[in-house]
């Protein structure tokens, strides 16, 4: 009996050491749920070709957009979890959606692999200067009670991080602020910038040009801690707004299927977590607005299982439903 318990033993050591000695045997699916072109799109195809040198066979991007991620998600829930399928994806997908949708065709717990959040949204609360004269958050928060249920705020899509901040925001302040929804943040910004919404939370780097233009003014970066590119800026609990509801999650992360084998989970997790500190992504990610996380698998389950009951709360409190 000892004997066969030790030819297990071996055998299931064999099948791990098998398993990295092999891995990857061809090429890897990167599975993202956008167009081709789009911010995501371009940091999945720099990630992809760092990948691919460092795992020695080639990563293809596989747009799926639509569905607001359920379909790419989905893809890779069900494929064969061998790491030959990976998602490359947003935060909402996994953190909002299944609070948005009556049925989402997947468990996040269930049915995925956490590998590695690979950067995080530097997030930018910012007005129209010609439209509000406040200079920092206490000014804009007596203005808007001063212009109750007048004041219009954007966001880059229902249930988004942007969304859902500023519907706390507004409901805990008791502003009444009006949620405006567009299909991304370009034309979210360009309103805003045009003064048909007076105030919107975007990312550092759709915004930044305009703020330096003088065209909009920031009042505060989310978060404790002020941004490289915007020094002078304080942070929302600089400025004594402490609410947990307001930490920011803008996570693009890469998950794949569940079970995984151990030695394929641990090798991806090496090699995407230095691809995310490479020089040309750092570069990629400062151009978009995010900071490189590069977290270890265990790290990011621990974020996802602190984070996903605010959300779910945020969601319910803002009513938001997902446009599938």
């Amino acid at each position: 009996m000892k004997f066969k318990f030790l030819l297990a033993m071996a055998a299931l050591t064999l099948g791990a050491a098998g398993h990295a000695d092999t891995f990857p045997s061809k090429p890897i699916t990167l599975v993202v749920p956008s167009v081709a072109g789009g911010g995501l799109d371009v940091l999945a195809r720099t990630l992809a070709e760092d990948m691919g040198k460092r795992l020695g066979q080639a990563v293809v991007v596989d747009n799926k957009p639509g569905a607001a991620g359920i379909l790419a998600t989905q893809a890779v829930a069900r494929a064969t979890p061998d790491g030959h399928t990976l998602l490359m994806t947003l935060s909402a997908p996994i953190l909002t959606v299944p609070y948005m949708v009556a049925k989402v065709p997947y468990d996040v717990r269930r049915d995925l692999s956490f590998i590695t959040q690979l950067c995080n949204g530097q997030l930018v609360m910012a007005v129209n200067s010609k439209a509000v004269p406040a200079r920092n958050m206490q000014e804009f928060t007596q203005w808007a009670m001063q212009n109750k249920g007048q004041v219009n705020y954007g966001s880059f899509g229902i249930g988004t991080a942007p969304h859902l901040l500023n519907a706390y925001f507004s409901h805990s302040r008791k502003l009444d602020m009006v949620h405006a929804a567009y299909k991304g943040e370009a034309p979210m910004v360009q309103d805003l910038v045009g003064g048909q919404i007076q105030v919107a939370i975007g990312s550092l780097g759709s915004l930044l040009p305009h703020i330096e233009s003088g065209r909009l003014r920031a009042l505060a970066v989310f978060g404790d801690k002020r941004l490289k590119d915007l020094p002078s800026l304080p942070s929302m609990a600089e400025q004594g707004i402490t609410d947990p509801e307001l930490q920011p999650v803008g996570w693009i992360v890469l998950m794949g299927p569940a079970g995984l084998p151990p030695a394929v989970l641990a090798t991806l997790e090496k090699e995407a977590r230095a691809a995310a500190l490479s020089t040309l992504m750092k570069a990629r990610f400062q151009l978009y607005g995010m900071a490189p996380m590069a977290t270890s698998s265990a790290e990011f389950l621990r974020d996802y299982e602190a984070t996903a009951p605010r959300m779910e709360q945020l969601v319910r409190l803002s009513g938001a439903k997902a446009e599938q």
